[in-house]
């Protein structure tokens, strides 16, 4: 279909359309306060309760049958929305729950009015599937406490969109503290003056981590009431105490904490209603997946009315949305703590050579678990001789950071018991091993030997198994790459004698041997990301070694990188005489 609306289509249903039988969904609609529109999986309008069309001020005839977007949606300028650029349509072909920004809609009498909308999957009856898409006006949230002494109900529309932006927003991070903020930002003034999040930690410690207000509409934290609880009490009635144990969610106030306390929670409760001021409150559990993560207090201070029974199937249904992004942030936090450790141990100190200046970098994959199957290695041979190694593993995970450790302690058993073996050879060993005793699929690989020649220049004998290319880049800034020796990567199962080169490295001279997530963008070939990289080596000749790599990490590395980056670089000395 065209981009642009038909504006001939106006009043006029589509061809062979036919509409449900709607005398029941009509009824269900103008139960509804909101303006709520009917939409079939054509996107074409087949009911409108009474609120929608007063709001886009359009009789039934003149909306039942058209398609809701090519009627109603406008541009700024009051122009038809291109069908690419629509949220809203996105939105009912996804048949997903959506709730989206102030949108402009063409009213009956030509003028366009501002609404947000909430696009939600919706059976037009048993077997009929459409969706439904409510408009409102947008409305100024009054957060001054003088003006709005009690807190007007929450529509069902309301509530609604309340849900599905609690949602996105949970869901778009795997930061435990983002997801918290995310929350109180959510709930705080729309529900209430305080939110109060209390988190049970893997030891079933309990730690208050956010205790959070408004003012003039910014977000303000009270570090004075948050840090560690007293733990949890077994048998107390108390409702945060029966909250961190999983109950259900219960109303509190200043006066279910008067008395004598029953425990230190009790204790702190007391004093975090008093700290507040807040006369009315709500706390829910927090539930994972398999345990109880925490607890979640709402309350209100400024806000004359309080809360009641009705208010809690919002908050439940809040907290459920909370537990399952808890979860995830907590796994993907556990998963990257034990992937750094893993990480540490993995990456090896370099060895210090004579007059030779050495370093390296690892970046993690970004959206990874920090860990993944590249890695360099630098370690001594004989008294003579030392290896250098860039590698890498299939994957950016935990599975490809083990098929990694397998590789290279294979490796560096190879290369230690034959010192003089050529580089080739090692590797040629290494690929049988690959194919019979390491769980990894494929894997590429440089494995170099450096010497220092009589001469005093260091020499480099290298073997490359599929691995993008050693730099050089001499000190008057000439870069070339080193592509001799170039063989098949490490586990294809092809039997073919691997090449060997040598060549001398000049005085005051860098080599840098890289992985591929230095140079690969998904939006580019690899051949743009090596030039790149030769001309940026070729600019930072003069540059110190450590200044040289961060430049080249920060200058060349595509922004749309999803993969690790791992980096080995030396630096010859210079000219004896100049020594």
């Amino acid at each position: 279909m065209d981009d642009a609306a038909d504006p001939g289509r106006e009043g006029i249903p589509a061809p062979g359309y036919q509409a449900p039988s709607g005398a029941l969904l009509d009824q269900a609609l103008d139960g509804l306060q909101a303006s709520a529109i009917a939409v079939d999986d054509d996107g074409l309008i087949v009911a409108a309760n009474s609120a929608a069309r007063s709001l886009v001020g359009r009789k039934p005839s003149e909306l039942i049958g058209q398609d809701f977007h090519d009627l109603l949606h406008r541009d700024k300028h009051g122009h038809s929305m291109p069908r690419t650029r629509c949220p809203i349509r996105k939105a009912l072909l996804a048949r997903e729950t959506t709730h989206g920004d102030a949108e402009w809609f063409a009213c009956g009498d030509g003028t366009l009015v501002l609404l947000f909308w909430l696009v939600t999957p919706y059976a037009l009856r048993p077997g009929v599937t459409g969706a439904l898409t409510m408009l409102y006006e947008p409305k100024q949230e009054n957060v001054d406490p003088s003006d709005d002494r009690h807190s007007a109900p929450l529509t069902e529309l309301d509530r609604l969109a309340l849900l599905a932006e609690t949602t996105t927003q949970l869901t778009s991070t795997l930061d435990v503290d983002e997801a918290l903020h995310r929350l109180a930002a959510l709930t705080v003034p729309r529900l209430a003056d305080w939110a109060v999040f209390d988190l049970l930690t893997e030891r079933d410690e309990v730690r208050r981590v956010l205790v959070a207000t408004h003012k003039d509409g910014i977000l303000v934290e009270r570090d004075d009431l948050q840090g560690p609880m007293p733990p949890v009490p077994e048998e107390s009635p108390m409702p945060l105490s029966r909250a961190l144990r999983g109950a259900a969610s219960s109303l509190a106030g200043p006066a279910t904490y008067q008395g004598p306390p029953d425990s230190g929670i009790a204790v702190e409760q007391q004093r975090l209603f008093t700290e507040t001021g807040m006369h009315s409150a709500v706390i829910a559990p927090i539930r994972g997946l398999r345990d109880v993560l925490g607890a979640l207090t709402l309350g209100r201070a400024q806000r004359h009315d309080a809360f009641t029974p009705a208010d809690l199937p919002l908050l439940e249904d809040l907290t459920r949305r909370a537990g399952l992004a808890l979860d995830n942030a907590r796994l993907y936090q556990r998963q990257r703590k034990v992937a750094e450790t893993m990480q540490r141990h993995l990456l090896p100190q370099l060895p210090i050579l004579p007059g030779l200046e050495m370093t390296a970098r690892y970046v993690p994959a970004p959206d990874a678990s920090s860990v993944g199957g590249d890695w360099y290695d630098a370690f001594a041979l004989a008294d003579h001789a030392h290896a250098l190694v860039i590698g890498d593993v299939v994957g950016h995970d935990l599975d490809a950071a083990a098929g990694m450790a397998q590789v290279r302690n294979m490796l560096r058993a190879f290369a230690w018991s034959h010192p003089d073996a050529a580089p080739s050879t090692v590797l040629t060993q290494l690929d049988e091993a690959v194919m019979h005793i390491a769980e990894v699929p494929m894997a590429t690989m440089i494995l170099a030997r450096l010497t220092l020649g009589e001469d005093t220049l260091w020499r480099l004998h290298w073997s490359n198994a599929g691995h993008p290319p050693p730099l050089l880049v001499t000190h008057d800034g000439q870069a070339r790459y080193l592509d001799e020796s170039h063989g098949i990567l490490l586990g294809t199962g092809v039997t073919r004698a691997r090449p060997d080169a040598l060549t001398v490295l000049p005085p005051r001279a860098t080599l840098v041997l890289y992985t591929d997530g230095l140079v690969e963008s998904p939006q580019r070939s690899i051949d743009h990301g090596l030039v790149r990289l030769r001309r940026h080596a070729a600019a930072l000749a003069h540059r110190p070694l450590d200044s040289f790599c961060d430049s080249l990490l920060d200058q060349v590395r595509p922004s749309d990188n999803d993969d690790d980056v791992a980096m080995i670089a030396l630096r010859t000395p210079p000219p004896l005489q100049e020594q």
